[in-house]
């Protein structure tokens, strides 16, 4: 058990570093002038199913429409 928790405390220690990584690169990509929080949306759409975002964005417009917008 105490090589599972070792493994489970390790694998934590990288996580942190990781996102303290992740913290830096978007940090950076600010000092640049682009939106980050754009960019996070961009990453999460990239992770999806492409036919997922079509029909998505299919059913948000038809939406829109309906609300005159």
């Amino acid at each position: 058990m105490r090589q599972f928790i070792e493994r489970i405390e390790r694998l934590d220690a990288e996580k942190k570093d990781l996102a303290e990584q992740q913290k830096e690169v978007m940090a950076e990509a600010k000092g640049r002038g682009y939106d980050t929080k754009v960019m996070r949306k961009l990453i999460t759409l990239r992770k999806r199913d492409q036919n997922d975002i079509a029909e998505e964005e299919a059913i948000l417009e038809m939406y829109k429409e309906a609300l005159g917008m």
